[in-house]
């Protein structure tokens, strides 16, 4: 039976699953951008890329990037599509580290950091022409709660796009989870130092609904119409809601 991805939390303490995943990310922001493109050999670049090139055909020219972390693909919908960028996150050390990042490569003009709740956001309704999340919907302590915030703030007839891990499937599917519960979990530790935060990956993939899922409850949340793509066999998926 499959976990309830509410119930999926990073430390497993009575803390609340925001709060722990507030302090995970906090934890891990040092060394995050290195475990990223060590864990998944640069793809996690090329998913993101993939994102950029979808979102260009709807010409936006203000975007939100919620969960953005150290601001990667802030970053990559700035540079592929020049709209300015607001990026959000709960914890303030990643955020610290994107805005290092955003300095050195003279964006600071285009896209500003704020800490802030994907899942009460403090903008207006309909303010932006997309909005994107890239592997943070897992981690909304209310999926739907989360989910129908992004709807609201993004304009009518525009979308919300969702990159996201789901599940491969078929001969490659025992192969890759050997990998991502065993192997993967094992790298975060040593070099994250944090012995639950690369265990709480694999877990909260999982738990997540995916592909038709996932349609369904982005369906239900409001949205009119909702595709999605498959990337790497199915290692993520990216998700366009429209509003």
């Amino acid at each position: 039976m499959t976990k309830d991805i509410t119930k999926i939390t990073p430390y497993n303490t009575d803390a609340t699953k925001k709060s722990q995943v507030e302090d995970m990310f906090d934890n891990i922001a040092p060394k995050y951008d290195l475990l990223n493109r060590v864990l998944s050999m640069k793809i996690d670049v090329m998913w993101r890329n993939t994102l950029v090139k979808w979102m260009k055909k709807d010409n936006p020219q203000e975007v939100l990037d919620v969960a953005t972390g150290t601001g990667d693909l802030a970053i990559a919908v700035e540079k592929g599509t020049g709209s300015k960028v607001i990026g959000l996150d709960l914890s303030q050390q990643m955020l610290n580290v994107g805005v290092i990042k955003i300095k050195k490569l003279k964006l600071d003009g285009k896209i500003s950091m704020q800490k802030g709740d994907a899942e009460n956001l403090l903008y207006e309704d309909n303010r932006f022409d997309a909005v994107s999340v890239a592997f943070g919907v897992r981690n909304f302590e209310n999926l739907t709660k989360g989910l129908a915030e992004l709807r609201r703030v993004v304009k009518d007839n525009k979308s919300v796009y969702i990159l996201e891990f789901s599940k491969v499937e078929g001969v490659m599917g025992p192969l890759y989870m050997f990998y991502f519960k065993n192997i993967l979990p094992a790298i975060g530790r040593l070099v994250s130092k944090d012995n639950r935060a690369y265990t709480y990956l694999p877990d909260s993939v999982n738990a997540f609904p995916y592909g038709e899922k996932m349609r369904q409850i982005l369906l239900d949340t409001g949205f009119k119409k909702v595709e999605y793509k498959k990337l790497s066999l199915g290692i993520a998926t990216i998700y366009k809601a429209t509003k």
